[in-house]
């Protein structure tokens, strides 16, 4: 992104909206994924199941799904809202990668690309049908992604993702500057390519919400508000001991389940061991107003898809089914031990710098209401991908670690933890990506010592165009590392 210059004089009544803007998701706003009379409250009355799952996300949800059409009795229990997490704070960008991009996949596996890519395009094609089946097409528009050059050394990382996505079936179209213009019209833009293939735009919490429903469907049990505190091995079962709190009391409560998935997120896994492989990550992310005719005229943006550009720190933004434009990314930010905390979530320079940045791509859009700003914490793996394991014998298997893209691959994680509980062989155990495990970041204070530092080395490539020591280490050990 270019350095900010002068501010025009309407982007301060800009700015000064974000102190009025929302602080939630544009998706979360005024909607609920499901019903507060179709959950429990409690864990009370349970009887036993056979599938707990610990998260009511994309991955949650998808493993209820999945579970019960196996014929297994599954309650989901989440410790806020089904989806109120990163499935329903995301920017709403949909990727039938399990790779984090293709491109990713094929520098990290090349020789499995083959399978992974038959794997995720069976899992796309499915996904598209089943939600089509529910007369809910318009949930998820296949409308492509554009990645931009904002930099002129950002063009030969696109012409090698064309390359990339051509060699395994992709179409990949490169624009030059005027034809990327033509796409949507940025001063800031130097070219393009434009992904028509597994990517495109969904509303989250409407995709959750049809997910809840045909998890109902199914007979799966929901619960909200229940923290679960502790798994306890008991024997040919484990024991999910949970807390409620509301209007000032707790209480406590337990359910028994022959197995159980942790899809947690960001969120403090009840395992160590999926706790050394992640680190939660906030992300941030405004949304304007809906925009009139006009603007949209005056910002050119004449073929509605995703845009991502091409650098380290990058933004993703897209139109909402309602007329406006979310904008996120940029900086990312680490907390010291991993934290996660309400306190996180308001965070008004970032969100200024988004606004200054919107404005830097469009300028015609100076002077237009900052509706909604919100914060909310990523799960991030030292390679992108998520992590797999199995513990407790067997009985519980946990999926976290998307970095980000987890609103595609979500179905394949939640896949492949019933595999391994179920303990088969199946195309998706098989793959090098779930066989073994993303390095563990250090303990603190060495892990913000290395996110910074990594940070501060990604920053430094964005301006110079050169992999400095420290990144080409960090390569020669298999890491990988995006704010």
């Amino acid at each position: 992104m270019p350095a900010t210059g002068q501010a025009p004089g309407s982007l301060a009544a800009t700015i000064t909206s974000i102190r009025d803007a929302r602080p939630i998701s544009v998706w979360l706003d005024r909607r609920r994924v499901v019903a507060p009379d179709a959950v429990r409250h409690s864990l009370a009355g349970i009887s036993p199941v056979d599938l707990a799952v610990v998260g009511g996300g994309f991955t949650g949800l998808w493993a209820a799904i999945e579970g019960a059409r196996n014929g297994l009795r599954v309650v989901v229990i989440d410790g806020a809202e089904l989806a109120a997490g990163a499935s329903g704070r995301c920017g709403g960008f949909i990727n039938s990668s399990i790779t984090h991009g293709v491109s990713h996949g094929n520098h990290r596996w090349p020789d499995e690309m083959s399978a992974i890519v038959a794997v995720q395009n069976a899992m796309w094609h499915d996904t598209l049908a089943l939600i089509a089946e529910r007369d809910r097409s318009e949930l998820i528009e296949s409308c492509g992604k554009l990645t931009v050059a904002v930099a002129s050394h950002h063009l030969t990382r696109l012409t090698d993702a064309a390359v990339t996505h051509h060699r395994w079936g992709y179409r990949a179209e490169l624009l030059d500057r005027d034809t990327t213009r033509a796409f949507v019209d940025s001063p800031t833009y130097r070219g393009a390519v434009f992904l028509p293939d597994g990517n495109g735009l969904c509303d989250p919490v409407g995709l959750a919400g049809v997910l809840v429903e045909i998890a109902q469907s199914l007979g799966v049990q929901f619960v909200e508000g229940v923290t679960i505190d502790r798994i306890d091995d008991e024997r040919a079962t484990v024991r999910l001991a949970g807390t409620t709190s509301s209007a000032g009391s707790r209480s406590t409560g337990s359910v028994l389940a022959r197995r159980a998935i942790l899809a947690t997120n960001a969120h403090r896994a009840l395992d160590r061991r999926p706790r050394r492989r992640i680190i939660p990550v906030y992300d941030h992310v405004i949304a304007t107003a809906p925009l009139t005719t006009q603007q949209w005229d005056d910002i050119g943006w004449r073929r509605r898809c995703g845009v991502t550009d091409a650098g380290n720190r990058f933004h993703y933004y897209r139109p909402t089914p309602d007329g406006r434009i979310l904008f996120g990314g940029w900086n990312a930010t680490y907390h010291f031990g991993g934290r996660i905390d309400a306190r996180f979530e308001r965070s008004p320079e970032t969100h200024e710098l988004l606004t200054r940045h919107l404005v830097d791509t469009f300028p015609a859009l100076a002077g237009v209401e900052i509706s909604h700003a919100w914060v909310g914490p990523i799960d991030s793996t030292s390679r992108f991908t998520p992590a797999f394991g199995t513990s407790m014998g067997g009985k519980l298997a946990w999926a976290v670690g998307f970095t980000g893209l987890g609103v595609g691959s979500s179905r394949f994680a939640a896949m492949t933890a019933l595999d391994l509980l179920d303990g088969v062989s199946t195309e998706r155990t098989v793959l090098s990506m779930v066989r073994t495990a993303p390095i563990p970041f250090p303990p603190e204070p060495i892990r913000s010592v290395v996110v910074a530092a990594t940070k501060r080395a990604l920053i430094r490539e964005d301006e110079t165009a050169r992999r400095g020591l420290w990144l080409r280490l960090l390569d020669r050990f298999g890491v990988g590392f995006d704010t």
